[in-house]
């Protein structure tokens, strides 16, 4: 598994974690499962903590996949162009 599979790999697996805290602070917040998350000892703010760091990690991992490295610039062919 190459780097870039694998930053969009963390990428896409924060992305769904970020969704799934996001809707369980939601849960809380209208009293769903109120104690399930109290043992778990987890509050609104939290989870909405974890989403967005899952997301700040999401989308730093995405734009390191979309950026090419050093080393992957210099292999570009350079084409000449037609006159």
């Amino acid at each position: 598994m190459g780097h870039l599979a694998r930053l969009q790999l963390v990428g896409r697996i924060t992305y769904y974690l970020g969704w799934i805290t996001l809707v369980c602070g939601a849960l809380v917040h209208l009293g769903v499962g109120r104690a399930a998350f109290a043992a778990l000892e987890l509050t609104k703010r939290n989870l909405f903590e974890v989403s967005v760091v899952c997301f700040v990690i999401c989308i730093a991992s995405e734009l390191r996949a979309a950026t090419p490295a050093e080393s992957e610039a210099r292999d570009v062919v350079k084409k000449p162009l037609a006159a």
